[in-house]
């Protein structure tokens, strides 16, 4: 009955995952290498998971308007949106750079009713604000705690803040719709909403994969590419990462936007930040505070609306 509300906490867990190996790869490697080797990973990956699921490498079934928006939603979200929310932790910091993160769901619900019609009750839509709410209590910091100073904490950096909401939230919509312009192509044939959720996410991870590689063209010289790539301990992260984020995570939030509208499910994954506190502080020795725990219990007491 909720199943794309569950998909959409498994989304949680399997980002989660993905954020801390992710942290220590992308540290270690650089960010455009990280995101080049993660993309390229994740084609390969789920290009073996196709194959056995249907004997098929890549989604042949797929349309030409399916593949449009796809690519579209690969481009706002793995490529706009990534090159956004780095360059907003450099500019202002993680904590605020998952502070305007937030933007996500409403970007989500808005573009959905543009796009798609849907349409959200009204404890839903409470439930999204509370949600929110806690989300931004648990993850702000003051400027002190943080360390960065006024000069820092520039307009720029907000900018590039809110484009990555915006980014993440507008490219599931626009995943949401390709799917759903699949769905119709492939009308009758039974292929299975979790092939189709997969395929789309191939067909993202094509468009970063393009993207990346002519930025990188330009921005490495390619031999100190390649080392940073295979710099000791650092592979073994990158893969992880890949697993459980373009890989197993994103194919289960476009599951989810089957299931469920896209507001939702987008409020549910923005769950991320509170649920790596608990694990940030055994593996990374991160304090956790009083005002995460309070803003996780309102986080999570929102997202019970959407069950009511």
């Amino acid at each position: 009955m909720y199943t794309g509300e569950i998909l959409s906490f498994g989304t949680v867990v399997s980002w989660t995952t993905c954020a801390m190996f992710g942290e220590v790869a992308s540290r270690r490697m650089g960010t455009l290498p990280f995101n080049v080797s993660r993309m390229t990973l994740s084609i390969f990956f789920l290009s073996v998971l196709l194959f056995f699921l249907t004997g098929k490498p890549i989604p042949v079934d797929a349309n030409l308007e399916t593949w449009l928006w796809l690519l579209l939603s690969g481009f706002v979200g793995y490529v706009l949106g990534d090159f956004c929310l780095y360059n907003s932790y450099n500019l202002i910091g993680a904590r605020y750079g998952q502070l305007l993160m937030t933007l996500a769901p409403p970007s989500a619900s808005l573009f959905g009713w543009v796009l798609l019609g849907e349409k959200m009750s009204f404890l839903a839509f409470l439930g999204m604000m509370i949600s929110i709410f806690g989300i931004i209590i648990a993850i702000h910091r003051k400027k002190s705690d943080l360390e960065i100073s006024e000069k820092k904490l520039s307009s720029k950096g907000i900018l590039y803040g809110i484009g990555a909401g915006v980014g993440q939230g507008v490219g599931l919509v626009l995943s949401s719709k390709g799917l759903h312009c699949y769905s119709e192509a492939v009308e009758g044939s039974g292929l299975a909403v979790n092939i189709m959720s997969f395929e789309g996410t191939f067909i993202r991870a094509v468009a970063g994969v393009i993207v990346f590689v002519i930025w990188t063209s330009f921005r490495y010289h390619l031999p100190r590419f390649y080392v940073s790539i295979f710099r000791s301990g650092v592979l073994l992260h990158t893969v992880i990462a890949t697993i459980t984020g373009p890989f197993i995570g994103v194919g289960l939030s476009l599951m989810a936007t089957q299931y469920t509208s896209a507001g939702i499910a987008q409020t549910i994954m923005s769950l991320t930040p509170v649920l790596i506190l608990l694990p940030t502080y055994f593996f990374f020795n991160q304090r956790i505070t009083v005002r995460e725990i309070i803003g996780a219990i309102v986080a999570v007491g929102g997202v019970m609306l959407f069950f009511v």
